[in-house]
């Protein structure tokens, strides 16, 4: 039970007529941390860890993984079960770029025998993508390769596994320049294991080929949101396919090519037996099967190239003979060289040092150098989303790519909101074109909302905090000033009728609606603030005026919201204290059928990321309990679906995962076991823990970015965090105990932080009493922030050996290096 009284909660909230006190914390009110052992004894619960979240979640359907070549305008996409998306065309949210090869996609489904060895019908009905395999299978990423190869495996009943196995390739193995540079992906059908007691000697394996019949439908019913249906009646091919002919009179081992019928080729194998290959127009005309037979024993395979655009012959021929080695040392020379090493980080735990690996290298691929101006941009998703939204693309640059000290992909992404400042209008009816307003591209843009350029102008600040690339802060400070002024003269803009002091009425998300939105306010706010505290290290002169706007800007944002609050309709919490019913706006604005999920996503539990409240302000724990434990969490069921009434499921949004930011409030308060419960479910729950590919929300759209920028940016301020108190640096305070391991020493070597690069390596010692602390930080500014390192609550420590200097452990209180 919080020990706040009545009236100061009154105080808080303007004095509205709000009985009782505040509610308790979360875990107050659904049981202690603790749980009873034999005779009665309470014992500690043990902590959130990896495997205890994926008993709490099922495996989640309709997965796609993206596969391709860095900056192409192009990408392949791998789904669960295997198939193959070759869409050069638009997916869903699409942009002009790509609309003229409309109706070119080609969808590859491999398909392994069914139970009785025959080859699965086509099926003529429309059905979601999931009803005919549950929507899960196995996969994940070969360790052995420098290029991103993903692998899909079949475990038959006829006693064989089958691993498919695919990586993007693009003509000459160099760095892609235009959208006519051919890209392939190169496949390889593999027998991995054979069962010694019982197993044929061949075994047949299909592949359908089709135009794409997969389309994306809105539907939001029971768990579905954004989901993807089979419409057979598209499945047919533009125009007639064949097989290529070939003159082989000795009867040898040939490739097999399959054309159009103007003679370019859109896939082809490797060298086949006579009897290993097939090709065959099913009943349903123009949609095909290419039969395959492989040789039972391991190791035994068959390569597949596939173009995402139909190539000539001869081009085709150039890659073909190339074959799957060939490509595949190309793919893994330039993968090698065109690396951003950045941060070495190495923890006990495999599974998130594979996720630092992926999330960066499936950034690259979820992008494109535009061929409108021939800039780089990130796009928020791949398939279904390959559009820009400003502000949760954002994600991967400020919570993952810098943070991880990818600087220099950072900054090639970054350069086209230079040359995009100033030319977009603000989506509101109060503003009018600024030469400081920071937007998506018009050519890429999805929906613009206000809150994209607080998101761009923080992501520009902090590159340069982090990065202190010199050429970059002269380059940029203009435009950070400018952006700065936007924010402050929208500010004091008073021709609107919102909140005056507060930036204007503007659309905040994609219910298109003009508002002045929590969402919009705070993320502009967070820019501000970010670009003062850069404008403050390089002692730039109009700092001061900056930060007076910044401190003005956040006592509005405060003093408004308190006053909405004091008038809010109240929620009994359950030990029977009313509380204030959170709000996303700060004015009036009419019912969407978004709105009870983005109170949630976009609402004031972002405050305290955005710096505007601090956690322990008792309207931030009333609002998180809200959605903890509030009625909401009382409608949710099974058959709920995205839009729902929104509520937090081990601490992950039931909406968009990558929009928990409750899990700031956990970082920020300290709440270790809410902290590693949200890092750990969203691992699980807002990503594919096989490929670690981002959703937007969980059975629907994937094939995003932005979960793996909010799982790195905390996981990281955990273990090395300067964001938690201004110039200070506090080490270990949130550290997982997987990663405190007396068999493995954890490095986190070159860690960007806004005063410098920090090393830092740990590992216990004498059977755990010890635990060996190495610390190197490179400070890059004058004004050296204070480091305190926090002892982490490993059973039976006693001391801290910090640069070889022992230290008493002290659990409740930091050691000051």
């Amino acid at each position: 039970m919080s020990n706040l009284p009545r009236r100061s909660f009154l105080a808080l909230t303007g004095g509205a007529a709000v009985a009782g006190t505040l509610a308790p914390t979360a875990a107050d009110a659904t049981g202690t941390d603790e749980q009873l052992v034999a005779g009665g004894i309470p014992a500690p619960r043990p902590e959130p860890d990896l495997a205890t979240a994926r008993s709490w979640w099922s495996p989640q359907r309709q997965e796609w993984t993206p596969i391709g070549w860095k900056g192409h305008l192009f990408r392949f996409n791998v789904f669960y079960n295997g198939m193959l998306m070759c869409e050069p065309g638009p997916g869903w949210n699409t942009k002009d770029n790509v609309m003229k090869y409309q109706g070119q996609g080609m969808q590859l489904q491999f398909l392994p025998p069914d139970f009785h060895g025959g080859t699965p019908a086509f099926i003529n009905h429309a059905r979601y993508l999931w009803h005919d395999d549950l929507g899960i299978g196995e996969q994940g990423w070969r360790s052995d390769t420098a290029a991103p190869v993903l692998w899909t495996r079949w475990r038959l009943p006829q006693g064989v596994v089958v691993r498919q196995s695919v990586f993007g390739h693009l003509k000459g193995g160099g760095d892609y320049e235009q959208e006519t540079d051919p890209l392939y992906a190169w496949v390889r059908l593999e027998v991995e294991e054979v069962d010694p007691v019982r197993a044929p000697e061949k075994l047949p394996f299909a592949i359908r080929l089709s135009r794409r019949h997969l389309f994306f439908r809105d539907r939001y019913a029971d768990q579905n949101g954004v989901t993807l249906e089979y419409d057979p009646a598209q499945a047919p091919m533009p125009g007639r396919m064949r097989v290529a002919p070939v003159f082989n009179p000795g009867n040898r081992p040939y490739e097999r090519r399959i054309q159009h019928l103007d003679d370019t080729i859109r896939i082809g194998t490797s060298p086949l037996r006579q009897d290993q290959a097939s090709f065959t127009e099913l009943s349903t005309e123009r949609v095909y099967d290419l039969k395959l037979t492989l040789d039972v024993e391991a190791g035994a395979h068959v390569d597949i190239l596939v173009a995402m655009r139909p190539q000539p012959r001869a081009e085709f021929d150039r890659e073909l003979a190339l074959g799957w080695d060939g490509a595949l040392a190309e793919s893994n020379a330039y993968w090698t060289s065109t690396a951003d090493p950045g941060a070495r980080i190495n923890t006990p735990e495999p599974f998130v040092n594979e996720a630092f690996r992926r999330f960066g290298e499936l950034a690259e691929i979820v992008g494109e150098k535009s061929p409108e101006t021939g800039d780089h941009t990130l796009l928020t998703g791949s398939f279904g989303y390959d559009v820009l939204w400003a502000t949760p693309t954002s994600m991967a640059f400020h919570m993952l790519l810098d943070p991880l000290g990818r600087h220099r992909v950072a900054r090639k992404h970054l350069e086209l909101f230079k040359t995009t400042q100033g030319t977009r209008k603000p989506p509101g009816q109060a503003y009018q074109e600024h030469p400081g307003y920071l937007g998506s591209p018009r050519h890429l843009q999805a929906f613009d909302w206000l809150s994209d350029h607080g998101a761009i102008l923080h992501t520009i600040a902090y590159h340069g905090l982090l990065s202190g690339d010199q050429q970059f802060l002269r380059d940029w400070t203009d435009v950070v000033v400018k952006a700065c002024e936007f924010i402050k003269d929208s500010c004091e803009n008073t021709q609107h009728d919102g909140i005056h002091g507060l930036m204007p009425k503007a659309v905040a998300t994609d219910e298109l609606l003009e508002t002045q939105g929590v969402w919009s306010q705070a993320w502009c706010y967070k820019g501000l603030a970010t670009a003062v505290r850069l404008l403050g290290k390089l002692k730039h002169p109009r700092t001061a005026e900056f930060d007076q706007a910044r401190q003005a800007f956040q006592a509005k944002l405060v003093s408004a919201y308190r006053e909405l609050m004091s008038k809010a309709p109240t929620w009994p919490h359950p030990d029977g204290t009313p509380h204030p019913v959170p709000k996303a706006d700060y004015t009036e604005r009419p019912f969407h059928i978004f709105q009870d999920a983005f109170l949630l996503d976009g609402g004031p539990l972002f405050f305290v990321w955005a710096g505007v409240f601090p956690a322990s302000d008792p309207l931030m724990r009333s609002h998180l309990d809200y959605f903890r434990v509030g009625p909401n969490s009382k409608l949710w069921d099974v058959r709920s679906n995205p839009i729902h009434r929104a509520t937090l499921l081990h601490e992950v949004s039931s909406c968009e995962p990558c929009y928990s930011w409750n899990l700031a409030h956990s970082w920020q308060s300290g709440d270790r076991a809410k902290f590693l419960e949200g890092v750990y479910s969203l691992f699980v729950a807002g990503l594919s823990p096989q490929t670690y590919i981002s959703n937007e929300h969980r059975h629907g759209m994937q094939g995003q970015l932005s979960t793996s920028g909010l799982v790195t940016w905390h996981l990281l301020k955990g273990v090395i965090d300067d964001a938690i108190a201004p110039r200070e640096l506090h080490l270990l305070r949130l550290c997982p105990l997987p990663w405190l391991s007396a068999e493995q020493e954890t490095v986190f070597d070159k860690v960007p932080t806004e005063h410098g690069l920090v090393d830092l390596r740990f590992r216990p010692a004498d059977r755990g009493k010890r635990l060996d602390v190495t610390f190197k930080p490179t400070w890059r500014w004058a004004d050296r922030p204070r480091v305190l390192l926090h002892t982490p609550p490993l059973p039976g420590l006693r001391t801290l050996r910090v640069n070889g200097r022992e230290r008493p452990a002290s659990p409740n209180r930091p050691i000051v290096l």
